[in-house]
């Protein structure tokens, strides 16, 4: 599976994981097994998902928001798409490291 990431500032934290073609955001499964070259998903009616779900030479293609804090660090800010088949997704860092932690 190819995800491409779309930043937003936003207070809503996403995780996500990846089984095939089953995609699982905040717990909620998406099975994307359907979906084939000639037939993108073009209303799949789910916040996290921007634009179609397409499959192109066998991968399934999708944009995820990525949502971040008042102050993301660059790979954040301009994260590369990700490949993969199994596990969880490595969503970049939703703030640079220190913010909102107590200096104390």
């Amino acid at each position: 599976m190819k995800i491409t990431l779309s930043p937003t500032r936003m207070d809503a934290t996403l995780t996500a994981a990846v089984d095939g073609d089953v995609l699982i955001l905040n717990g909620e499964v998406l099975d994307f097994s359907a979906v084939t070259g000639a037939a993108p998903l073009e209303r799949h009616g789910h916040f996290w998902i921007m634009g179609p779900v397409r499959r192109e030479e066998g991968e399934l293609h999708l944009t995820l928001l990525l949502p971040h804090g008042a102050c993301p660090p660059p790979e954040t800010l301009f994260p590369q798409p990700l490949r993969l088949v199994s596990g969880p997704v490595p969503l970049p860092p939703f703030d640079s490291p220190g913010i909102g932690q107590d200096p104390g």
